[in-house]
């Protein structure tokens, strides 16, 4: 039944919702392939591609892994990924280094919000993709139910190339409508057994085969001609239709079966290599678009060794003791070990260490790569991911991973002082393997703030970060960068006099301050005349203001959106300097503050909420508790999406809220709209808690 195929290189992302069974389709197709022994368990944590000590404690994928073995004289990679919606960055990145998907459903977990993204972002990279339908060895699961979801859902046409056979409450293998022959396999037997259709499930098979080859014959014209003459298709003929409709995306090629009980897996791997392009046919149709980094021109790669090299950085991992080892998929060309490239994302050289194709946590040392290998490099100085590599004398930068943003954010705090330093390295190398990860320092509060997609995401972080770097934190809630601002126009002089046994000090200035519109920030005229005060100290009048624009008058906020204008003043021909022009400056802007009825700002957000039809009234509800002003309501992809503007302070742990009122399948991603008046039965809370919180650190300080 196995006969080599012409183009011998596939590389295939696996994806779905946590818990449909990625990592046991991945260990069941190891498995049947021939690269496994036995059969690994995830609950066992005995698979090949959950090794890390917080996959095997959570039991479930966190990262994710390459697993690449021979069969059917083809070289397949199989890339792993997590399922989780906190950890969706990692498929996302997964998707483009790859030329074809298996999208892993089962019955009861449906069609989740992390499934309906991923979908969204292979439908947009128009990659082909299989459907395996999972889990159908337990009692009550219907596979027309799966097929339904998709239609619904996903809005796709699915077609059944193979149909789950029961016995007894048992699943016994599957009906492979292609091959028209019933394929027999299980757990404790790496070999499928190829058995003739009994006359019992004659007409199962030939309801399907009919649709099968209907929907085949209309991909091409040649192909209806001869279905509509003869009522049927040769085997090379189907194969050859099958292919181009899956490679076009005009169907949905469906499989059934068990992963932990190894029942269907070979005809999914059998499809997997005879009608999933290779990246050089993927490449002639689909090229990689990049530009010239130094003309910013547009070019482009068709996957071809006769081109020159370049290769894509789509996962990092940064071990404490092996050190960097990047995932790149070689796009095009070809490079040995050690050769130096270009970094065309940065305009800098980059030596290449060795090569490693992985299975898991194993890897094996190659001494060159072509175009459309997967394979890990070793101690990449410069080259993070998300980056090109490229020949130097031809090079090429392609587009970034287009990753989520964080939408979760804590204020973080070594547990020891001693430590401060390794928390912050430790942090940035994490973001280093993982981009959807945010680390600063926010000057204003003074904290140090860490963001990720989600609670499970970012604990991930920190597990990580106490294994491999030895290193614990606090969690806090951040605090809320407010900003003061005022209402009206008012004056005040400021004027600053020392009498000293020598020279004295002298400034003296009048300024008026005047509202800006919202989000002009800060303007500053000289309106000076007559030389009251002289040209040369108007910059420190200036300096003055600036500092003193730091702290408001309300509740030390840094000030915004304000004119200010020196327009009058005196000086001392012997005592005025620029320093006492700046006291002057600073405190005329402080007196004059105080009479502009100033106001307290907060950050207010743009948040896009994705929700089912049926929850859409709970989420907008919620969203006026806090606050929000709902901008619109629109169907988008199967599902509603509700723009809004809300303040920062009532969305800080807004995940956890969406996910109870949507069942865990409503997502978000928010990002900074503007600045906003507090309303004023808010403002004295805001201002007694900042009170508190200065007198709390001024107190943590002296002991």
């Amino acid at each position: 039944m196995q006969t080599a195929c012409a183009e011998s290189v596939r590389n295939v992302a696996i994806v779905s919702s946590a818990g449909a069974g990625k990592t046991s389709l991945s260990e069941a197709l190891l498995y049947m392939g021939g690269a496994l022994p036995i059969l690994g368990s995830v609950m066992q944590g005995t698979t090949v591609s959950d090794f890390e000590p917080e996959e095997l404690r959570h039991r479930t994928s966190t990262s994710t892994s390459l697993l690449q073995f021979s069969w059917n004289h083809t070289q397949l990679t199989l890339i792993d990924t997590p399922g989780a919606l906190a950890l969706l960055g990692e498929p996302m990145a997964a998707l483009h280094a790859v030329d074809a998907v298996v999208l892993v459903m089962t019955a009861q977990i449906g069609v989740r919000t992390e499934l309906a993204r991923l979908w969204t972002k292979i439908k947009a990279l128009e990659l082909p993709c299989m459907l395996f339908v999972n889990g159908l060895d337990k009692d009550g699961v219907a596979y027309e139910d799966v097929l339904e979801l998709c239609r619904k859902q996903l809005d796709c046409t699915p077609i059944p190339m193979t149909m789950p056979v029961r016995s007894g409450g048992t699943l016994d293998g599957v009906i492979d409508v292609r091959l028209k022959q019933f394929v027999r396999s299980g757990p404790s037997s790496v070999k499928a057994d190829f058995l003739p259709i009994s006359a019992q499930l004659e007409e199962s098979l030939s309801q399907a085969r009919t649709k099968l080859l209907e929907v085949v014959a209309e991909s091409g014209e040649a192909l209806l001609e001869t279905y509509l003459a003869e009522g049927d298709l040769s085997d090379d003929a189907l194969l050859e239709g099958l292919r181009r409709s899956i490679v076009t995306r005009q169907l949905l090629p469906v499989y059934a079966g068990s992963a932990t009980q190894n029942v269907g897996v070979w005809s999914l791997l059998d499809a997997m290599v005879r009608l999933f392009p290779s990246p050089s046919e993927r490449g002639a149709t689909h090229p990689w678009n990049g530009i010239q980094p130094e003309t910013t021109d547009r070019c482009e790669r068709k996957g071809m060794v006769e081109e020159p090299f370049s290769a894509y950085v789509f996962k990092t991992i940064i071990d404490p003791f092996v050190g960097r080892l990047s995932y790149c998929r070689v796009v095009s060309g070809s490079v040995h070990a050690d050769s130096t490239v270009l970094n065309a994302s940065k305009h800098i050289r980059e030596k290449l260490g060795h090569f490693y194709r992985v299975l898991g946590k194993r890897h094996v040392a190659i001494d060159s790569v072509k175009g459309g290998d997967i394979v890990a490099i070793a101690k990449l100085k410069d080259t993070h991911t998300g980056e090109t590599l490229s020949h130097e004398g031809n090079p090429i930068c392609y587009p970034g991973l287009g990753l989520p943003k964080p939408i979760l954010s804590h204020a973080i705090e070594a547990k020891s002082k001693a430590d401060i330093d390794k928390v912050s390295l430790g942090l940035h190398k994490l973001i280093e393997e993982d981009p959807t990860l945010e680390f600063s320092r926010n000057d204003e509060t003074k904290e140090m703030v860490f963001s990720g997609m989600g609670q499970f995401h970012i604990d991930l972080a920190l597990e990580k970060l106490h294994r491999k770097f030895g290193v614990d934190v606090i969690l806090h809630t951040p605090k809320i960068p407010y900003r003061e601002t005022i209402k009206t126009q008012s004056q005040a002089q400021g004027k600053y006099k020392k009498q000293t046994g020598g020279h004295g000090q002298y400034g003296d200035c009048w300024l008026e301050v005047a509202p800006l519109p919202r989000g002009q920030g800060y303007a500053f005229e000289n309106r000076v005349v007559g030389g009251a005060i002289p040209r040369n100290f108007i910059p420190a009048v200036e300096k003055g203001v600036h500092e003193a624009m730091h702290e408001g008058p309300l509740g030390g906020c840094p000030v915004v959106d304000v004119h200010v204008a020196v327009y009058d003043g005196t000086y001392h021909v012997v005592d005025s300097s620029e320093i006492s022009f700046k006291i002057a400056g600073s405190m005329a802007f402080r007196k004059a503050m105080e009479s502009a009825h100033p106001v307290l700002l907060e950050p207010v957000m743009t948040i896009e909420i994705d929700t089912p039809t049926e929850t859409v009234g709970a989420v907008i509800g919620d969203l006026n508790a806090r606050r929000g002003r709902i901008l619109s309501v629109n169907a988008h992809d199967q599902v509603e999406q509700i723009t809004a503007l809300v303040p920062l302070a009532e969305i800080l742990r807004y995940a956890t809220a969406l996910n109870a009122m949507t069942a865990g399948r409503g997502s978000y991603a928010m990002e900074f709209a503007q600045y906003d008046e507090v309303p004023r039965d808010l403002v004295d809370k805001i201002l007694e808690k900042r009170k508190a919180d200065r007198q709390a650190v001024a107190s943590h300080a002296e002991h």
